[in-house]
Parts: structure tokens; C-alpha cells; sequence
């Protein structure tokens, strides 16, 4: 078996494997960020070259896809920003401006439940170290989404992200595969992701009724949505944690 980096710029009739992979990696309240989905889809168009698959060439399989946007950013962890809406705003902006990158953010690391047993996700952020490589941006920075924290929804992600397991490693297994690739923990984020919806909408995301105005857990939140049933909405706040890769180059 070998795994190649392919990009959507390359050979973008390999993404109509893709039919249906959000729908398969991310829980339904999930999909509808109020600044992250008008931008996601024009990724492709705009972006090309930093959208990719790993792709079998053995089996002909799209195993993987990865979602990245170039950034300008200052090296302190005060310029990172306040998360991944902030952040992908920021790449369109700053395309648009012509200002020339200094980072690649990563927006998703995205693997089927099917291929989960292949061990591809240090592969993934290798290889989108290997975009910014490529193109001489000497960070890989990263809003991750820690995948244990919807056990834990109502500890702040501030105190999460500071959880490590007895060897010092983080308790979090998607941010120790970050940092057994030798990146290093940033500034937690409690508002990353926006994501409001009528109270009707919410509970067809979540499965639940939420019969009164108030803070609720639900299934796979990382954090409550605040229900107001005067205003008819949910308004939910992701939280994710900034991890920063150092990305060697010439």
C-alpha cells in the first residue's frame, strides 16, 4: 500500500468518493457553523491547491480529506486569534488583499469511521506540514477540536486543555497525536465556532427537547447550548484549543 498527498487542484474528480464524508466524521449541529459554512464550499474554489485526500493508489481509495487555508500570522500566541471562524475569515481577507502568508491553518482533519483503524491521523498533519513546506510557511497552526471533550461539556476548555495523562502527555487523544509530532499547546479558546438555530432546529440536531429557557448538555457538545425560548433560538459557542507545528524549511 502506498498513500499519496493528492491536492483537489490535481485532480479533483477523486473528491466524488467523498460523497457524504461530513455527514460520516461530524455530529448534525455540527454542520451548520454561521460563519464557517458560507466559506467552506468556496475552499475548493479558492483554495485548491491546500484542500487533499490520502489516496491508496494500491486499492484506488480515498481514505482521508484534509482542509487547510494559508494565514497571515505574528508568531505570538496573542495573534493567533480567537478561533477557526475568525481564522478562515481571516484567509479569504487576506487572499483578497494580496498580502503574502506566513502560517497554514488547518480547518478539519477528516477520516471515515471505516478507515479509523488505519492510523491516518498523524499522517494528515504530516501531511499538511507538508503543504506549508512546500511553500515556505514555517508554522503549521491548528484550532483543534479536542475529540474527548464532549465527555467532559461543562469543564472549560481552558482547564481541559491543561489535562495530561502520567506520562505528561495530553489526556486528550487527538491533541497527543499533535504533540507526539513534537507541536506545542497554545492558548485554549472557549468561543471558536458559532453555530445559533432555532429551538425547533436545535432539537432536531440534537434528538432532545428542550422544553424551557436554559443551559443544556447534548449528545456530542463540547461545551451547552443556551436555549431561550422567548427568542425561538439556540446559540451554541465550540470551543477548541490552538496547537502550533513548527514546519521546517529551507
Amino acid at each position: 500500500m502506498s498513500i499519496e498527498v493528492v491536492r483537489y487542484s490535481e485532480r479533483p474528480e477523486l473528491w466524488e468518493q467523498l460523497d457524504g464524508l461530513s455527514d460520516e466524521v461530524w455530529p448534525e449541529y455540527n454542520l451548520h457553523g454561521d460563519v464557517l459554512n458560507p466559506y467552506w464550499g468556496r475552499l475548493y474554489e479558492e483554495f485548491p491547491q491546500w484542500q487533499f485526500v490520502l489516496y491508496d493508489d494500491g486499492d484506488e481509495a480515498v481514505l482521508a480529506e484534509g482542509h487547510s487555508i494559508p494565514v497571515g500570522w505574528d508568531g505570538t500566541d496573542g495573534g493567533l486569534g480567537p478561533g477557526i471562524d475568525a481564522t478562515i475569515a481571516a484567509g479569504f481577507e487576506q487572499r483578497s488583499a494580496g498580502r503574502p502568508p506566513t502560517a497554514l491553518s488547518a480547518l478539519a482533519a477528516e477520516i471515515p469511521p471505516r478507515h479509523r483503524d488505519r492510523r491516518l491521523s498523524a499522517v494528515l498533519l504530516q501531511a499538511m506540514s507538508g503543504l506549508a513546506r512546500e511553500a515556505g510557511l514555517p508554522h503549521l497552526i491548528a484550532p483543534v477540536r479536542p475529540s474527548r471533550k464532549q465527555d467532559y461539556p461543562t469543564i472549560p476548555i481552558e482547564r481541559y486543555a491543561r489535562w495530561t495523562r502520567p506520562d505528561g502527555l495530553p489526556f486528550d487523544p487527538w491533541m497527543r497525536v499533535h504533540a507526539r509530532l513534537g507541536a506545542r499547546l497554545g492558548p485554549a479558546i472557549p468561543r471558536s465556532m458559532r453555530i445559533t438555530g432555532t429551538v425547533a432546529e436545535w432539537e432536531s440536531w440534537t434528538g432532545l427537547p428542550f422544553p424551557e429557557t436554559g443551559d443544556y448538555v447534548f449528545p456530542a457538545g463540547l461545551a451547552t447550548v443556551h436555549i431561550d425560548r422567548d427568542r425561538d433560538t439556540g446559540e451554541y459557542w465550540e470551543p477548541n484549543v490552538w496547537i502550533i507545528h513548527p514546519v521546517a524549511t529551507d
